[in-house]
This record gives C-alpha cells, sequence and structure tokens, in this order.
C-alpha cells in the first residue's frame, strides 16, 4: 500500500514537473515566437525602409541620361563653378549619347565635364583634388570612372545618368596613383594600373586590342605597323598567359596613335588625322581622310548601334562597294579639338576647339558679360560667358606666347603682352589693329598691364624689372600711343602694377610693388619721352615679401591701399603718406594671396557691403570686407590643383574667372554672397572668432595670461604699492602694448611696433581728428592675433639664419662668429645700441631681472658680453 502510494505520489509529482516543464516550453516557445515576429517586423520594416531609399534614390530609379539643365546647380557654396573651358587633349572624349541629344564626357583639370552639345550646357563632376589622368566608361555607358596621381590619388565612379558618384576608392595605388584603367565587358568588374607598375620605357608600341574572337591581340606601333599576338601557353592556375608575337602587318607609314575595336571592325587613327577600319583580317574597309584634323587622340563611338537600313550610308573602299553601315563617332586630337562624325551623312561637327598651349592671360570687359583669354600658342579667344558662346578670335604671328592682355576702363581697347616684350594694343570688340602690329620697347617678357581709369596711361611691367608708360595722343585724325619712359624701378622681379586717382588733382597715379619690397610711385605729369621719373619709394616691408596689390573700397573716410605678402598677412597703407595703418591675418590656405580683386558694389544691396576675391597657388577664394583679422569671412575652394596663374572678375560682380596655366583651362566660378555671410554668421559673432584662434579658445592658459598680464597693467600704471582707492578701468596705455606683446612670447621689431602703436593711435582720426593713447582687452586680443606670425619660427629658418649669418666649422655645422654678431646686431637691420645690447645680454643670463634697465648698472659691471 504504501510503495503504491509511493509510486503514486511520484508519478503525480513527475505529472506536476512535466506540466511545468511544459508550461516552460510553451513559455519559451512563445516568447521565441515573439522574437522571431519581432525580427521579422524588425526584418521587414527595414527592408520596407530600404526600398523607400531605393525608391528615392535618383541613381536607382533613372532609366536613361537625364537632360543637363543650366538651372539645376546647388548654390549652397559661396563659390560655385560654373563653367569649365578647355580640355585636357591627352586624355580621351568620350560619347555618352548620340540620338536625340548630342552628349559627350572630357577632362578638364581635375573635374570631369558631361558637354551637352545639343543644348549647350555642362554637367561638371567634382570630386578630385589632383589632376584627373585617366577615365573609362561602360559599354552601355551607364557608368562613369575617373582617376588621378596625386598625393591622395582616388578612383571615383560615376552614374552618368545623374551625375551622382556612387563609389570612391582611395589609396589604389600609394605609390603614384593611377595611369590606365579599364571596365570589364558586364560593369562588374574595374582593373586600375598603377603609375608606379613600370620603371622602364616601353619602346615605341602605342596601344593594344583583342581580337573579337578572344584569341588573338593587335599591338599597333609608332612606324605604323600591327602587331600580331598569339597564344604561346594555355592559362594554368594563376599563372597569366603567354603571348608571343606571331607577326609583324605593315599597314601605312604614318604612325597609329589609336588603336580600337568597334563591332567587326578594327579601328585605327593616325598622326595625319585619317581614321580606318579594317576587317578581322586587317583588310582595309574604309577611309575617313577628308577632314583635315590634327593627329588624332581618341576614337569613342556611339552605343547606339546604327539602324538596320543601309539607306543613306557611303560606299566603302572594296571592289563590291557595299554600304558602309558603321556607328557615329566623336574623335579628338592631340590640337584640343573634339569632333563628332555622322557616319550616315559622312559630314563632321566640331564640338570644342580650345587651347592647346598654357593659357595664363584672362581679362573681363568693364561693360559687357565678356571674358578674353590668351595662351601660349598666340591664340586670344573672347567667350560671351552669359551664353556660352564663343564672339571672336584671333592668332597673333610672329609672337607668340601671350602672357597678359587687360582691357581699358572704357572697354575699346584690348592690349595685349607678350613673352618677347612686344605689346599689342587692339580694338576690344574685333581684335585687330590699327597701323603698327606690335610696340616693342623691352627684349624681357611682359608681366603686368594695366590702364589708367581715364584710358589715357597704359603701363607695362617687364621680366627686366623695369616700368614702361605709353600715353593716347592725337596724330592728326588718328588716335596713337606714344612712348612716355621707361625706368628700371625695382632689383627683384615686379609683383605688381596699379594704376590709382589722385584724391587733390584727381590726375593719374601709378604704382608698381616689387619683391624687393620697395612701393615705388611714378611722377607721370614731368615724365616725357626723356624717361620715367619717379615721385616717391616706401619700403613697405621688412621680412615679408608682398604679392600683389589693389585699391581698397571707400569703406571709411580714409583712403587705403591694400597689400598682402607671403607670411599671411594683409596690410592698409594710406593712399597719400603711405602709412601703414592696419595689419590683418589673411586667408590661409597653404599658400600666401597672389592676387587680389574687389568686386564691384552691388547696385541693389548695401553699398557698404563690399567682397574681395583672391586667389592662392591653387584656391580661389572670397573675403567679406572691411578686413579685421577674421577667418569666418573668407572662403576659398582648389580651382587648379597644379597651380593658378591668374584672376579676372565680371563688370557686374556675378562671376570671377581663374586661369590654370599649364592646365590650359579657365574656370568660371559664380559667386553666392548670401552663403558667405551665412558662413561668416556660424563662426560666431563680436570676439567669439578671435578668441578661437587663440590657443585654448576663451578657456585657455594662453586667454587667461592675457587677462593677468592686462590687469597687473593696470595696478602697475596706478603704482603698485599705493594705498589710495584706485580708479577702476578697462584700458591701458598705449605705450605698455610692447611689453605685453613680450611677456605672450611675441617680439616685434622696432617697425612693427611702430606700425601697432600707429594703428591704434590713428583708428579714430579720420572721424575725431583725436588720437587714440589707450587701449581695452578685446582691441588688445585683435592686435595680438592680427600681427603675431602666422607660424612660428620653424627650426629650418634657424638653421637658414646659420647658413647666411655663419661659417661651416671643420664638422659641417655652421657657427656664427661672437664679435661678427655684435657687429651685425649693431650695424645691419635694426641697428641696437650698447646699452640694448647689454640688457639684453644680461636678461638672457639672468643678471638682472626680465624687462629691467641696466643703464645704471654698467658702471659697476663688464656687460657678459
Amino acid at each position: 500500500m504504501s510503495t503504491t502510494n509511493g509510486t503514486s505520489t511520484a508519478f503525480d509529482s513527475t505529472d506536476a514537473e512535466t506540466e511545468d516543464a511544459g508550461e516552460q516550453i510553451n513559455t519559451e516557445d512563445n516568447q521565441i515566437e515573439k522574437e522571431v515576429h519581432d525580427e521579422d517586423e524588425e526584418g521587414r520594416s527595414e527592408l520596407y525602409s530600404l526600398q523607400e531609399d531605393i525608391a528615392d534614390s535618383q541613381v536607382y530609379t533613372a532609366t536613361s541620361l537625364s537632360v543637363i539643365s543650366k538651372e539645376t546647380r546647388t548654390k549652397t557654396h559661396p563659390l560655385v563653378l560654373d563653367w569649365a573651358y578647355g580640355m585636357n587633349q591627352t586624355l580621351p572624349v568620350l560619347s555618352l549619347q548620340d540620338e536625340d541629344r548630342l552628349v559627350i564626357l572630357y577632362i578638364c583639370a581635375h573635374v570631369a565635364v558631361m558637354y551637352d552639345h545639343t543644348s549647350n550646357a555642362q554637367h561638371i563632376l567634382q570630386g578630385h583634388c589632383s589632376p584627373i589622368t585617366c577615365l573609362c566608361t561602360s559599354e552601355d555607358r551607364r557608368w562613369l570612372v575617373t582617376a588621378d596621381m596625386g598625393q591622395e590619388s582616388l578612383v571615383i565612379i560615376w552614374d552618368a545618368y545623374t551625375g551622382i558618384p556612387v563609389r570612391t576608392l582611395f589609396d589604389c595605388h600609394p605609390e603614384g596613383g593611377v595611369s590606365a584603367m579599364a571596365l570589364s565587358k558586364d560593369s562588374k568588374y574595374l582593373v586600375t594600373v598603377g603609375a608606379g607598375t613600370f620603371n622602364m620605357v616601353l619602346g615605341s608600341l602605342s596601344q593594344s586590342i583583342f581580337h573579337y574572337d578572344g584569341v588573338l591581340a593587335f599591338t599597333a606601333t609608332s612606324a605604323g605597323n600591327i602587331v600580331l599576338w598569339d597564344k604561346q601557353t594555355q592559362s594554368v592556375s594563376r599563372h597569366p598567359v603567354v603571348r608571343k608575337a606571331v607577326k609583324l602587318v605593315p599597314l601605312q607609314k604614318e604612325a597609329i596613335t589609336v588603336l580600337t575595336l568597334i563591332d567587326s571592325f578594327i579601328v585605327t587613327g593616325d598622326v595625319n588625322g585619317h581614321i580606318k577600319f579594317y576587317d578581322g583580317n586587317l583588310k582595309l574597309i574604309n577611309v575617313y581622310n577628308e577632314f583635315s584634323l590634327d593627329p588624332i587622340r581618341s576614337i569613342s563611338f556611339s552605343k547606339e548601334k546604327p539602324s538596320i537600313s543601309d539607306l543613306g550610308y557611303p560606299k566603302d573602299c572594296t571592289l563590291d562597294a557595299k554600304p558602309f553601315v558603321i556607328r557615329n563617332c566623336v574623335l579628338s586630337t592631340t590640337h584640343a579639338t573634339a569632333v563628332h562624325v555622322n557616319a550616315q551623312r559622312n559630314v563632321p561637327q566640331t564640338l570644342l576647339k580650345e587651347h592647346v598651349e598654357p593659357l595664363e592671360a584672362i581679362a573681363c570687359h568693364p561693360k559687357q558679360p565678356l571674358v578674353a583669354m590668351g595662351s601660349h600658342s598666340g591664340t586670344i579667344k573672347v567667350w560671351d560667358y552669359e551664353h556660352k558662346k564663343a564672339v571672336c578670335s584671333r592668332v597673333f604671328q610672329p609672337h607668340k606666347q601671350i602672357q597678359c592682355i587687360t582691357y581699358d576702363p572704357q572697354g575699346f581697347y584690348l592690349a595685349v603682352g607678350f613673352a618677347s616684350g612686344t605689346l599689342q594694343i587692339v580694338d576690344a570688340c574685333t581684335l585687330q589693329s590699327d597701323g603698327k602690329e606690335g610696340l616693342h620697347y623691352s627684349q624681357d617678357s611682359i608681366t603686368h598691364l594695366t590702364f589708367s581709369q581715364d584710358s589715357r596711361y597704359l603701363a607695362a611691367a617687364d621680366t627686366g624689372k623695369a616700368v614702361t608708360l605709353l600715353r593716347r595722343c592725337k596724330d592728326g585724325t588718328q588716335e596713337v600711343w606714344k612712348y612716355q619712359g621707361r625706368h628700371h624701378s625695382h632689383y627683384k622681379p615686379i609683383q605688381d602694377l596699379l594704376f590709382g586717382v589722385d584724391l587733390d588733382s584727381s590726375q593719374p597715379r601709378l604704382l608698381s610693388l616689387g619683391m624687393d619690397r620697395w612701393l615705388v610711385e611714378y611722377d607721370l605729369q614731368n615724365s616725357g619721352e626723356d624717361g620715367l621719373l619717379i615721385l616717391s619709394s616706401e619700403r613697405i616691408e621688412q621680412s615679408a615679401v608682398p604679392t600683389c596689390m589693389v585699391w581698397y573700397p571707400p569703406l571709411t573716410p580714409e583712403h587705403f591701399l591694400l597689400t598682402a605678402s607671403n607670411l599671411y598677412k594683409m596690410k592698409l597703407f594710406n593712399a597719400t603718406s603711405k602709412m601703414c595703418r592696419k595689419t590683418v591675418f589673411g586667408p590661409s590656405y597653404g599658400s600666401p594671396v597672389k592676387k587680389m580683386a574687389i568686386l564691384p558694389a552691388s547696385k541693389d544691396g548695401d553699398p557698404n557691403s563690399r567682397y574681395m576675391v583672391y586667389i592662392t597657388h591653387d584656391k580661389v577664394g572670397i573675403q567679406i570686407l572691411p578686413l579685421d583679422g577674421n577667418p569666418h569671412k573668407s572662403f576659398a575652394m582648389i580651382c587648379h590643383s597644379t597651380g593658378v596663374s591668374t584672376l579676372a572678375c565680371s563688370y557686374d560682380g556675378r562671376y570671377a574667372f581663374t586661369a590654370g596655366g599649364q592646365d590650359c583651362t579657365v574656370f568660371s566660378w559664380e559667386l553666392n554672397l548670401s552663403s558667405l555671410e551665412a558662413s561668416a554668421a556660424l563662426g560666431g559673432k563680436d570676439m567669439l572668432p578671435f578668441y578661437n584662434l587663440l590657443e585654448g579658445g576663451r578657456d585657455g592658459q594662453l586667454f587667461r595670461e592675457m587677462e593677468e598680464y592686462f590687469y597687473y597693467c593696470q595696478l602697475q600704471n596706478q603704482d603698485l604699492d599705493t594705498m589710495d582707492t584706485r580708479l577702476v578701468s578697462t584700458r591701458i596705455p598705449l605705450a605698455d602694448v610692447p611689453f605685453l606683446m613680450r611677456a605672450l612670447g611675441f617680439y616685434p621689431t622696432e617697425q612693427e611696433l611702430e606700425d601697432m602703436q600707429n594703428e591704434v593711435k590713428f583708428s579714430r582720426y579720420a572721424e575725431t581728428r583725436n588720437y587714440v593713447t589707450d587701449i581695452d582687452l578685446e582691441e588688445f586680443i585683435k592686435l595680438y592675433v592680427n600681427h603675431r606670425p602666422a607660424s612660428g619660427i620653424a627650426r629650418q629658418e634657424l638653421c637658414n639664419a646659420f647658413q647666411v649669418l655663419g661659417k661651416p666649422d671643420e664638422r659641417g655645422r655652421y657657427t656664427i662668429d661672437r664679435d661678427e654678431l655684435l657687429e651685425l646686431l649693431q650695424a645691419r637691420g635694426e641697428h641696437m645700441t650698447d646699452d640694448d645690447l647689454a640688457e639684453c645680454f644680461t636678461t638672457l643670463v639672468g643678471i638682472s631681472g626680465e624687462g629691467s634697465s641696466c643703464t645704471g648698472m654698467q658702471n659697476s659691471c663688464e656687460p657678459p658680453y
């Protein structure tokens, strides 16, 4: 009984445990089902979200090449690339569409340009920071690939239908970038060849292709031959297929520059500008030899296949004279020309004809939307930049290599300066000249040209460091330019040349600025055929090298001349006295400002809102005026990665133009001033931008030291030991500024200190006729961040100083003799007296406290030197 009961109890217990376990399992199953359900819901939600993203994706939804509109450019940046003039003639031009619209792709410096010839519109593909060195496209023209050879080389894959980058590959070939690449037939694979792959000359082989049977390969040579290659070994594992040259076919005497394959034809282009079509057995089928083209650089056939009907097609050159049915194509030549060939009509159409040699001269018409461009090939081309059409052009002979051009303020004349020293003045509308073909007063290349405001004078500067002056005068019924004089006014290259207007007499005044740091003004009234006279010369810099100058707009009652230097500083000089009145920290984007231009005042906006555009070594920028050192008031971006040569602005201030020199291109930049103002506002108001220029900002150690030194100066000026009630002030005397600067680790020269004090002293003189004799903390911070060096003294600068002043010892180290150093300090630069030397050296060796005078102690002790 008990056993039964015990057994029964055991079974009851087991059943209870089983029920509990079943309930637990059911609960877990429910939990799992719930989690699975939640995961399904989450996955379904992600799928729906992905489908929505795909539905919203322009790349996914695009089915054909979109219409390139002139008004679809985003204008969220202060500088928007509006148009690219020129092309890289060393790279191919590709055909993207050839049915209802004619669209091609070509390279212009570091951007790729999708040009719709039908609507005369461009879609510019921006993303590279270095010049693009190669490009390719898929067979269906859906995907475009560009690559460069810069320090941070990129490979960018673009969607051709929308112009959107879909993939960017970084550091594919860190050893030097990409020199060649290709897409597979199905667009699934991209192969790239690094610039450092080959370290030897490969000979005179030009291009290679595979035969359409996939077995044989052809290579063209510069001797006009075709090398036929066949498989020597079968592909085994990962070993490459070895091919052996089995035949040499002499096709022609001229060098073959292009070899490509289309449908069932092998196509060649040569140095004579001829296009030849062969069948698979290298039998000549047809020739395009009547187009009078330069050497062929590339051949790109349309993706659209010709119609089935052969009506209207020309006959081929075989004995059967069958209709030659081929796709339309786009040809490019080594002389920067792109030509479209309609195969059915056998008619060429020039799409592009650009400058083939370096382009370093541009000028904007002062009253019309015209921009003139001059290149080293002696060609000037004038464009209507609003309608994007060429207006006129001229090739100058025998003088070539145009260095600079400029319009006169009235828009009647265009002056052209050549590397030969010749000066040509032509009609601004026709580019033709009356009378003399050229004025030749120098053997040196002309670098700068400028007209006076009344168009009576023309001045030219050349590499001979001289300035030449011409004057327009009457000769009977004609107006001629008469030689007024020439002066070698600088001993280093001239950086800028500028006409102005005298404030008292309203007569023209002429100034030149040289690398020798001299600002020279010329006496135009008393100069004649005997020579160009100098009115005054001022040395405006001590160590910095000035780079350019421009007249500052009348934002204050005082008139200024603005200069920039290689130390990232900009200075305002009084237009009359040439006194330095203000120094500000200039744009610092890797290289100093090399040219500036003031935009004209807006007719609709605030007349006090003025702007300035500038260029550095490779960037173009825009600056809000007045200048105060706020870095957020400036914006810059890469314009020509290999270097920008010059800058010009449109007469209405809407566009800026930059010339790239060696890249043979000109970029047109649309200026978006509202975006620049918004960007400056985001940088902070009042003193916040200047606090951020201090190390650590307002919460940093440097700012705290500034406050402490500033308050100490206030106490010191009221006597540290006084027991009288102190007068609380927020200002200190101007005379204490040098001591504060030195206490903060900035040791300006005497000339720099004088400039600082003049800047504060005369800051309100034009308005109040009173001097300013004290300064508050905020003004001092602005003075400090604007005057201190843009970068500290580098070790290399000290080494260079020792190499210049010292002599190498037996171990090759440069040392400076003590006596020679003391003599240099007392005789060169800003002369130091014996008292100055004694005070400096006693302070350095710790004999006296810093800043104390040693005059009284010289009778009791010898100076440490």
